[in-house]
């Protein structure tokens, strides 16, 4: 309502030009409620336009300049009046005048870098957002629209398995292993518990995903455990010698990647917790830190783009040479052997750990088709020996 010509006399809508195309992504709210929004990614161009809408036609609207913000922010929940920027963009898109009728202005924000995830958490909370501002003399008139941003990572180079030993002395002793310490947000957890020496009456075993949120710095640090998930292994008594197995899967659960040192801000770390019960009540755990990524199919995009890329370089060399029909073929098939050899190092990476025999093979056809690449650029081909030789 407007009492003495007071308050806003237009309407502001920010528009997104791929808003049809793109998709969307649930993120949590701070009252708990799950709502969609814009799904970017960093390096990603956010453009669009601000629309202009005017509640009386026959009125103008006077402003000091109209503007477009992309902003990234975190706010610590008990210190609510510190917004801590680390992204802050502005597109001007009117100097100051007059407006006599609704219209639009279009604006672009060049591959954005969105450097973290969206987050929102029991202390803290990180979003980004585009913030459209009229500028008046004695109110501004502001629209904020809320996207969300997912930081997509590579399969990690070293991924080892953990294994441990942990008990009481003369009274428990297991030992237990978990296939990889880096999961993707929808990977399954794999592992064994070994029972090496059972003396306590244990009726109950269980493993908790624990979420782990840390914010502040110094002596103003502020932790906070959430359980997201439990996991029954075992009800009733284990015997010596005994082995469960573990296979959890994490698609089910509401996860975020690992974050650790957000801006100097907060972190967000994750625990496999391992809890025994025994007939007394008494618990007994031991908890280990694994990482959580996320991967996403732009990753798988980049790669055939990547290939593309490499096709046509082949290509152009052969039409810049002018080397005649047989030096195509063979740039071809050069080409065809680097692709076999990139799709055996990418089975190579995927294939887990206990797939001994199978990462043995997929490495050593990739020396070897590397080998014959190089041979056969020179016109010959590799001795018996040679290929021999670089067989594990």
């Amino acid at each position: 309502m407007s009492f003495f010509g007071f308050g806003q006399s237009v309407e502001v809508e920010i528009l997104l030009n791929d808003a049809e195309s793109r998709k969307r992504a649930e993120h949590k709210t701070e009252d708990g409620k799950k709502e969609k929004y814009f799904l970017f990614y960093d390096g990603e161009t956010v453009s669009g336009k601000v629309s202009l809408a005017l509640k009386n036609p026959n009125k103008r609207l006077e402003h000091q300049g109209i503007k477009i913000e992309f902003i990234g922010q975190i706010e610590l929940y008990y210190d609510r009046g510190n917004h801590h920027e680390f992204v802050s963009l502005v597109k001007d898109l009117a100097r100051p005048g007059e407006i006599s009728q609704s219209q639009a202005f279009d604006f672009e924000f060049t591959h954005v870098e969105k450097p973290y995830e969206s987050y929102t958490g029991q202390n803290v909370k990180l979003r980004y957002f585009l913030r459209a501002t009229i500028s008046r003399r004695l109110n501004d008139v502001v629209k904020e629209m809320d996207i969300v941003v997912h930081t997509l990572s590579t399969y990690p180079e070293l991924n080892s398995s953990i294994k441990m030993e942990v008990g009481i002395e003369d009274c428990l002793h297991i030992e237990f292993e978990y296939n990889k310490s880096k999961y993707h947000l929808k990977d399954v957890i794999v592992g064994k518990i070994y029972f090496l020496l059972v003396r306590i009456k244990i009726k109950h075993m269980e493993i908790d995903i624990i979420k782990r949120e840390t914010t502040g710095t110094g002596p103003n640090v502020y932790h906070e455990n959430d359980t997201i998930a439990k996991y029954e292994i075992m009800d009733g008594a284990p015997v010596r010698g005994e082995s469960i197995p573990i296979r959890l899967f994490l698609a089910g659960y509401e996860l975020t990647p690992t974050m650790r040192d957000i801006n100097k801000k907060f972190s967000v770390r994750y625990y496999l917790n391992l809890v025994l019960i025994d007939e007394e009540e008494r618990r007994y755990f031991k908890q280990q830190e694994v990482v959580l990524w996320r991967k996403g199919d732009i990753v798988r995009k980049s790669m055939s783009h990547q290939a593309a890329i490499a096709s046509q370089r082949f290509e152009g060399t052969t039409s810049l040479g002018g080397r005649g029909e047989p030096q195509q073929k063979t740039l071809l098939h050069n080409f065809r052997i680097i692709l076999l050899a990139k799709l055996c190092l990418h089975l190579h990476q995927l294939a887990d750990q206990t797939l001994g025999p199978l990462m043995f093979l997929f490495k050593n056809i990739q020396k070897l088709l590397w080998v014959f690449l190089l041979h056969e650029r020179k016109g010959d081909l590799p001795s018996v020996a040679l290929c021999s030789g670089l067989l594990e």
